[in-house]
C-alpha cells in the first residue's frame, strides 16, 4: 500500500464494465522526508472510499489485493483506493 494525494479526476464516456459505477482519481504518491515526487509517478486510481481532491489517501498498488477489495476477481484493476487518511504519524 502506498499513500497519496488525490490530484485529479478522469472522465470517461466509454469505459469498461468494472468502472461504471466507479470514480476514477489521479493519486500522486507521497514521499516521505519531503522529497518531490515526479510528476510521471502520479498514477490512476479507482475510488472505493468517497474520496476527492486534495484527500490523502491509502492506495492498495497491487493487481490482485484490487481486485479482492472490489470483488470482481477477474477484473482489469491495479490501483483502488482504500482510505481517506486522517492524519500520519511517524516516530523517529
Amino acid at each position: 500500500m502506498v499513500l497519496g494525494k488525490v490530484v485529479g479526476t478522469i472522465v470517461t464516456t466509454v469505459s469498461h464494465a468494472h468502472y461504471k459505477t466507479r470514480r476514477l482519481l489521479v493519486v500522486q504518491p507521497l514521499i516521505m522526508g519531503g522529497d518531490s515526487v515526479a510528476a510521471e509517478d502520479d498514477f490512476i486510481a479507482l475510488d472505493n472510499s468517497q474520496a476527492g481532491i486534495g484527500d490523502t489517501v491509502l492506495v492498495n498498488r497491487e493487481g490482485n489485493g484490487a481486485r479482492q477489495v472490489l470483488g470482481i476477481p477477474d477484473g482489469c484493476v491495479i490501483s483502488v483506493i482504500v482510505g481517506i487518511v486522517d492524519s500520519v504519524s511517524i516516530e523517529g
